[in-house]
């Protein structure tokens, strides 16, 4: 079955996979979701015995469907390699009676390496696909992880370009120093005066704007997004949501067609959009728990069925969470409008115009399989200390959120269901404020002074991702306000 794409706001329909990978964005402003969803072809059971990569092929060859096997296998096999610490790509850590998914055993130690290491091959072979000849200029804003990921992968890939936005104010001094450390001849970072949302709001400007548009091709170039809105970056999530379900088969710790949960700290929506895309594969998943930060828009979401990002906006200690625009949530909110596009675009409009709007009962009955919570920066350390006193693991402090909403579910539901909770970056890469969740002091001390207690107190070696970037050079230095970034990106890529 050919698995074709459309926008949620109704103006592209019948786009091939290749074509909504290379375009990031659809035209009219939607996000491109499938026009039908495929389920999985091959059993649970079959795919218990395979490897994360043959496992890959199996869920995004559904997907993908106008790409070759070869095509795929060949992105795959030089996505999942030995970039990763480990053969198992992503391990499963049984503590405290839950399943964290260990996402971070990548090259920049977060689980955005899980997509962005397939992304550029994905695309590279959509552009020969659909013989695109301008240079493809990738413009992304990330909250910490994205940006590293993304410029990790494009780095000197031929025929592309890679720009991304960061709040100045908004990540870990590990997440800053990986971007501005990045090797590269193609990559550039900016950072704003400003958070996540100016720097996302500011993109998705640049992407509407038909007179930027113009300007690129005649330059010889045109953009696309390594952002979770660019359908490249959800497929390959999907996998690993599929790979901690057979594990747990394999390894006995769940009986066939047994249900569980997934955990999923999110700011975004995308990861928690891709367990939602699992099970419309045909995942036995129960319940899907959002967990969200102080920020906690989505909390209030689930909870009322309004979204309303006229909040104050709040830095805490999982800074990749601190969003008040979930820009996949719109993949979503489509979806439970029974596919009605008009509805879509009047409640993007209303967002974009008022800060908020509100779904309809019918729609808040179909978000069921959901259950929105939220910690608070002193419930996320006391559960991140109580899991390290208890059972010696140690987790960042997105997983925190993750693992304390969990916690808190379990006490007011009874469920006994078995859980999944997504482990989306490694403590490394936010070791000041897993130390401080330990007791530690850290005031006035290197942040690699505090990368080598962590590695005592965990015994678990310090990564390559951040041994490397100890000593590596400051190779970026680029800022600018919000509404400046559009003048930043012609500049950088020299065009008038």
């Amino acid at each position: 079955m050919d698995i074709l794409y459309k926008s949620t706001r109704g103006g592209e329909t019948h786009i091939t996979a290749s074509k909504a990978i290379l375009q990031g964005l659809a035209k009219d402003g939607g996000l491109f979701v499938p026009e039908q969803f495929p389920r999985l072809a091959v059993s649970l059971e079959k795919m218990a015995a395979m490897t994360y990569q043959e496992i890959a092929y199996e869920v995004m060859k559904l997907f993908l469907t106008d790409y070759t096997e070869a095509e795929l296998r060949l992105c795959i096999e030089k996505a999942y390699d030995s970039k990763f610490d480990t053969e198992l790509i992503a391990p499963l850590v049984k503590a405290d009676g839950a399943y964290y998914l260990e996402l971070f055993h990548g090259s920049t130690i977060a689980f955005k390496d899980m997509a962005l290491s397939i992304l550029p091959y994905l695309m590279t072979v959509s552009a020969k696909k659909n013989n695109v000849e301008n240079d493809i200029v990738i413009l992304t804003a990330t909250s910490g992880d994205t940006g590293k990921a993304a410029m990790a992968g494009f780095a000197d890939v031929e025929g592309t370009k890679i720009i991304v936005f960061y709040p100045l104010e908004g990540v870990s001094a590990i997440q800053e120093k990986q971007m501005l450390t990045q090797k590269g001849n193609n990559t550039y970072v900016v950072g704003i005066e400003g958070n996540f949302d100016d720097a996302q709001n500011g993109v998705k400007e640049i992407f509407n704007d038909k007179e930027m548009a113009e300007k690129l091709a005649a330059a010889g170039y045109q953009l696309s997004s390594a952002n979770s809105i660019n359908i490249g970056r959800l497929v390959p999530q999907i996998v690993y949501y599929v790979y901690a379900y057979v594990k747990l088969l394999q390894n006995g710790e769940i009986d066939q067609e047994e249900k569980i949960n997934v955990v999923v700290p999110t700011g975004n929506f995308g990861n928690i959009l891709a367990a939602y895309y699992a099970k419309k594969l045909g995942l036995p998943i129960a319940k899907l728990i959002c967990a969200s930060n102080e920020n906690k828009v989505l909390y209030d979401f689930f909870k009322t069925g309004i979204y309303d990002r006229n909040r104050e906006f709040v830095l805490t200690s999982s800074p990749s969470m601190d969003i008040l625009i979930s820009s996949n949530l719109e993949r979503l909110i489509y979806q439970i409008a029974g596919q009605n596009s008009e509805m879509d675009v009047n409640l993007m409009n209303a967002l974009a115009a008022e800060g908020r709007y509100e779904i309809t009962t019918d729609m808040k009955d179909s978000l069921k399989d959901f259950y929105g919570g939220y910690a608070s920066e002193e419930e996320n350390f006391a559960g991140i200390c109580k899991l390290y006193e208890d059972t010696g693991y140690i987790i960042d402090t997105h997983t925190g959120i993750a693992s304390a909403v969990y916690d808190r579910y379990t006490k007011q539901t009874g469920d006994k269901t078995k859980a999944v909770i997504v482990s989306t970056a490694s403590p490394y890469k936010f070791g000041r404020d897993v130390l401080k969740a330990l007791g530690r002091k850290v005031d006035q001390t290197d942040d690699f002074v505090l990368v080598d207690e962590l590695c005592k107190i965990s015994g678990v070696p310090v990564p390559k991702a951040v041994e490397e970037i100890r000593s590596a050079p400051l190779l970026h230095d680029i800022k600018c306000d919000r509404k400046s970034m559009k003048t930043t990106v012609e500049k950088i890529l020299n065009i008038k």
